[in-house]
């Protein structure tokens, strides 16, 4: 018979482990001596040694889930409890029961953590619902639109919460922006309306003065002409294509009746002469508004400069095409310049660019994670074609950005 502290071997062949509740049968051993019968044992106990310790080290070093690692806690358990290993078994007993104690301690902060993310994410949600019901009732179109469109993109970077406080939360945030869109678009509905009554109203006034055009009531005639002019700049802007063939019908009227009248005054030639050095002059002040830099006060000074110009009266027929000329190029520059703003302030148009870009920016992004799975796995080919794909997305992403640049940023 052969024995160590933790086992021995009887004169039949069977292994025996000493554990604290006495010895438990390990097996038997027939194919050599007892020495070699406590040797394979005791190598099976530190076969188990060397697997508790790894479990430990996986444990305490990598995000093991806790299931998972119940379950080797168990299997090696299960292996102590069977006895097939001669050595200190109780010991590792507590080993695992230490683990296992170590285990549940991490579930159970894990669980502690996620709770606090979810009530972080309620809160954070329930404050992006307030924002964006504030934000609905707001008259700023265009920064309360950015802002509502960054709230969205806020809410997609938050963790979900359970299924009926996200729905009745997105319920709200939705509805806040259903109702900021609804508004905004009767606002411009309302604004294309007025621009139709301008257009309505100046068409009224291009007929009056065309139909005053060969008058040679001169005084009378001039007079209403100014008066129709003051109606003109009260009636507001109609859509740019009609102000702009209105526009040119209105001053060819006007144009005609003050050609006949500057012939049948010739003699007021060095008054006319007079004009042009003044109208000269209100050109040079009014070309120091271009380039156009805040265009309220430009339009402004435009208008001040243009009520001192039409006060002037007439200029030498062959000097008027020069001069006007110029004050025609501030006048489109300025119109340039609000048309321009009106672009960039348009937040419907804005909206359709930016979503444009953010579907595009989604399928590069798409693209690009495909490519570098398609690379992992060695699919070179599969990569190659992936790759060709998104430098055709990237350079339209590339050309909506530079349209969406135009907006404002």
């Amino acid at each position: 018979m052969s024995s160590d502290p933790w086992g021995r071997v009887d004169e039949t062949g069977t292994v025996y482990v000493r554990t604290a509740d006495g010895e438990k049968v390990v097996g038997s051993w027939q194919a050599g001596s007892p020495e070699e019968a406590l040797a394979y044992f005791e190598r099976k106990y530190e076969g188990l040694v060397v697997e508790i310790g790894l479990l430990e080290r996986r444990v305490r070093t990598t995000d093991l889930s806790a299931k998972d690692a119940m379950t080797a806690v168990d299997h090696l358990r299960q292996q102590i409890e069977e006895h097939h290993a001669v050595g200190d078994l109780d010991a590792l007993r507590a080993r695992l029961d230490k683990l296992a104690a170590s285990v549940e301690s991490r579930r159970e902060e894990r669980k502690a953590q996620k709770a606090k993310q979810t009530d972080e994410a309620r809160h954070a949600k329930e404050a992006l619902v307030v924002e964006a019901e504030e934000l609905a009732q707001s008259e700023q179109w265009r920064s309360a639109g950015e802002r509502l469109r960054a709230l969205v993109d806020t809410w997609k970077g938050l963790p979900r919460l359970d299924r009926k406080s996200d729905d009745e939360l997105w319920h709200r945030f939705s509805h806040a922006r259903s109702a900021f869109s609804k508004r905004r678009k009767a606002h411009f509905a309302a604004l294309d309306a007025q621009r139709e009554d301008a257009r309505k109203v100046k068409e009224k006034l291009v007929a009056e003065a065309e139909s005053l055009s060969g008058s040679t009531d001169w005084g009378p005639t001039a007079a209403r002409y100014r008066d129709l002019m003051a109606d003109w700049k009260a009636a507001g802007r109609a859509q740019r294509e009609a102000e702009d063939e209105l526009w040119n019908r209105f001053r060819g009227a006007q144009d005609v009746f003050f050609a006949a009248r500057g012939e049948v005054f010739a003699e007021r030639d060095a008054e006319q002469a007079e004009n042009l050095k003044l109208k000269e002059e209100l050109a040079e002040e009014a070309e120091k508004l271009v380039p156009v830099r805040e265009l309220k006060a430009a339009r402004a000074a435009f208008r001040s400069i243009n009520e001192r110009w039409e006060a002037i009266g007439h200029v030498p027929r062959d000097a008027r095409p020069k001069v006007e000329g110029r004050m025609h190029a501030v006048e489109r520059a300025l119109q340039e310049s609000e048309e321009a703003e009106w672009r960039r302030t348009n937040p419907e148009a804005r909206a359709r660019a930016a979503g444009l870009t953010g579907q595009l920016q989604a399928a590069v992004d798409k693209l690009r994670e495909q490519v570098d799975s398609a690379r992992a796995a060695g699919n070179n080919a599969k990569a190659d074609k992936l790759a060709r794909e998104l430098e055709g997305r990237q350079a339209l992403l590339d050309q909506a950005l530079k349209g969406l640049e135009e907006f404002g940023g």
